[in-house]
This record gives structure tokens, C-alpha cells and sequence, in this order.
């Protein structure tokens, strides 16, 4: 048992090294990096989708900004679009689960504003949808996947493709580089 125990830690390191090895994935979470801290800077909000364990991500990354992550500060408007129960279920009802978060992208965001959706396979039709609605608007889209980039790649302004094929791994790494994001965001608009 110990050993299956040390082999899953592992995995876990060895995707994380990859990512930490990666040039150009660092200088993607740095542009990431700057361009929430514009949108926000710039009175525009930054959403969150996900499904299932990645919603819970969502949700997780956007609370850091409108709650707090080091810093007792101003909150930043963020929030992740699977919360409101009501709405998720009459829209998946009356039209179709592909259009949960298109609707919304379409109803209460705006050019400046940013999209992330986490979806390890880059393929969740209703994050799809809602990354083609926000490149019709002019929404920045930040796509968190795993190695493919799925069909979020060619969506993605800025695409954090975590170099594995396992969700659990994919999983851990988005919410390490969705830390290092919220982490910088907040030192550089609140300096002080």
C-alpha cells in the first residue's frame, strides 16, 4: 500500500516538474498574469467555469479573488457561473447543458471581461460553447486543460495545457498554477 501511495505522489511531482520545466508555459501564466490584472485594473470582471471536480476548481480560484488570498483587501469581481442552482437547472431543462454557460457569458459579460474554463479534456461541449460565445463578444478566454488543449485550444487567447492525459493530475496541477495566477494578481494590484 505504502508504495501505491508513493507512486501517485510522484506522478503528481512529475507533472508538476514538467510544467515547472516548461519556458513557454511559464510565460503563458505570466501573460495570463497580466492580463487579468488589466482586466481588473480596468473595471472588468474575471469568471470561472468547470464541471464536476473542475467546477469545484472554479469556484475554488474565484473565491481567492473575490474573498481574499494573502492580502485582507477590496474584493475583485469574480465568481464561477455553476453557482446559481436554479438558473443550471432550467436552462439545462429548457434548452440543453451545452448552453449553461453560454447563455450566461452571453447575458452578463462583456468585451474586457475574462473567461477560464477548466475542463481537463479541453473538449466540455458547455465550455465549448461558452468560449465561442465570448470570442464573438471579445472576451479574453484562458482555457485550462490537459496536454491536447481538446477543442479549447483553438479557443483559448491564453491556453494552460498541463503536459498529462490523467484527470487527477491535470486536476492538481490547474489548481497550482490557478494559486501562482491569484497569488500575482493580487500582490500586483494591491502593492502595499
Amino acid at each position: 500500500m505504502n508504495q501505491k501511495i508513493k507512486n501517485i505522489i510522484a506522478s503528481s511531482i512529475a507533472v508538476k516538474q514538467e510544467v515547472l520545466e516548461d519556458e513557454n508555459l511559464l510565460a503563458t501564466i505570466d501573460q495570463i498574469v497580466r492580463a487579468v490584472v488589466n482586466s481588473f485594473k480596468s473595471g472588468f470582471k474575471v469568471q470561472f467555469c468547470g464541471n464536476g471536480g473542475s467546477a469545484a476548481d472554479a469556484q475554488h480560484l474565484a473565491a481567492e479573488f473575490s474573498g481574499r488570498f494573502y492580502k485582507n483587501r477590496r474584493a475583485l469581481p469574480s465568481d464561477a457561473l455553476h453557482c446559481n442552482s436554479s438558473y443550471l437547472t432550467a436552462v439545462a431543462n429548457d434548452y440543453s447543458y451545452d448552453d449553461i454557460y453560454a447563455r450566461l457569458v452571453e447575458g452578463t459579460m462583456q468585451k474586457g471581461d475574462v473567461l477560464i474554463g477548466l475542463s481537463t479534456s479541453g473538449n466540455s461541449g458547455n465550455i465549448v460553447k461558452a468560449f465561442e460565445i465570448a470570442r464573438e463578444k471579445g472576451i479574453i478566454t484562458i482555457g485550462f486543460t490537459g496536454a491536447s488543449g481538446g477543442k479549447l485550444k483553438a479557443l483559448s487567447d491564453y491556453l494552460i495545457n498541463i503536459p498529462s492525459d490523467t484527470t487527477p493530475r491535470i486536476q492538481e496541477a490547474h489548481i497550482l498554477v490557478g494559486h501562482i495566477v491569484c497569488e500575482l494578481v493580487e500582490a500586483a494590484i494591491f502593492t502595499d
